[in-house]
């Protein structure tokens, strides 16, 4: 029996070998799909980070326009502003000078109002003198303070003189 016992072993040891080659053939295989997998995933992964990475380009894009576009605002609000402020200043100034205005004219009525009220007072005054006097003279009033107007007269018709007719004098 113990030359048989070698090949026992050696057919063990043989299979073992087989058995462990075996193992890792399917060791192998299975990293083999794995890695396919970590490839086909890694392929996944690498095409949404470029797609990210084109995105985030047009996302940049679109905020520096919006940036811009805010920049320009801005710049035209505070044109519009110091423009408010202007017109706002120029309001003010033509309102003083209308109110300084309406001051003026209201003086003026009031100094013509003045003189209105002494005229009719000069003007009573000289009638009750008048009166006074005409009573002293013993002569009939010739008017009673009340002043009548006449009928209107017509103004005179002017001929027409046609033209190349009548004398010019220069002198």
């Amino acid at each position: 029996m113990a030359p048989s016992a070698p090949r026992t072993r050696a057919a063990a040891a043989l299979r073992m070998k087989q058995i462990a080659l075996d193992n890792q053939d399917r060791t192998i295989r299975r990293l083999r799909a794995q890695l396919a997998t970590e490839r086909r995933g890694l392929a996944v992964t690498k095409k949404e980070l470029k797609e990210t990475q084109v995105a985030l380009e047009a996302s940049h894009k679109v905020i520096v326009g919006l940036t811009e576009i805010g920049l320009s605002m801005s710049k035209k609000v505070e044109r519009m502003k110091v423009k408010k402020q202007q017109v706002k200043a120029n309001h003010v100034e033509c309102h003083q000078k209308f109110q300084t205005r309406i001051h003026e004219a209201e003086d003026s009525m009031q100094a013509q109002h003045l003189i209105i009220e002494a005229l009719v007072d000069e003007k009573d005054s000289l009638l009750q003198t008048i009166h006074d006097l005409q009573e002293a003279n013993n002569t009939p009033a010739p008017f009673d303070g009340d002043w009548e107007e006449g009928p209107e007269e017509e103004p005179e018709e002017i001929e027409d003189i046609p033209l190349g007719e009548g004398e010019i004098d220069d002198e």
